[in-house]
């Protein structure tokens, strides 16, 4: 029997040695028993808190999620204006946590999965939420309603695609790149709609 208190720190040694099993192996190499292995333990502890391979990916996942979730939080935590709460939704996706090899290929490798696998695809539709939900929260306070939905929406999937891209060996975009890219983006869209919006309100 696991000791009393020991149960979340085993499951995030195993979704811990997931990610670095992903990253050297890929994801359909990965098992139960190399993740074990890698976590000094036997795959039959594995199973007994993931019960197979589908339900330890899906863990993982959700791990990764939270995780970005929490930084989102800690970024916030600071924040006094509507725009400082936008800059830091942006930061927080190019945090450097999310930038580490073993993280970035566990992430490419479920989104690979998410058009096939149902629990998957259930987290990364809140993490897509999350994202375009925190975005519009501030967007709100700084523009008309239907532009901050709009800008909130062309945010969010640029955010996306410039982290897919500094993922890449070949995307020739560096994370720090990308984060200020998704900065100007912003700050455009600011410069552009904040005068639209002072103009309409009331006196």
């Amino acid at each position: 029997m696991p000791k009393l208190g020991m149960e979340p720190i085993r499951q995030r040694q195993f979704i811990e040695a997931t990610m670095e099993v992903i990253h050297e192996e890929g994801l359909h190499a990965t098992t139960l028993s190399k993740v074990a292995r890698r976590a000094g333990t036997s795959p039959g502890l594995v199973a007994h808190y993931f019960g197979d391979k589908a339900g330890l990916m899906a863990a993982t996942f959700q791990h990764l999620a939270r995780e970005l979730g929490q930084e989102y939080l800690r970024r916030l935590s600071g924040c006094r204006t509507p725009r400082e709460r936008a800059l830091a939704v942006v930061e927080a996706n190019f945090a450097d946590r999310l930038s580490q090899p073993a993280v970035v290929s566990a992430w490419l490798s479920f989104w690979s999965q998410v058009n096939h696998r149902r629990e998957l695809a259930r987290v990364q539709r809140v993490v897509a939420s999350r994202l375009t939900s925190n975005l519009l929260h501030s967007l709100r306070a700084l523009m008309p309603r239907e532009e901050a939905a709009r800008v909130a929406k062309g945010l969010s999937v640029f955010i996306d695609g410039l982290w897919l891209r500094a993922t890449l060996s070949t995307g020739g975009v560096t994370f720090t790149e990308a984060r200020e890219l998704a900065r100007d983006y912003l700050t455009t869209q600011l410069a552009m709609h904040q005068k639209e919006f002072a103009d309409e309100q009331p006196a």
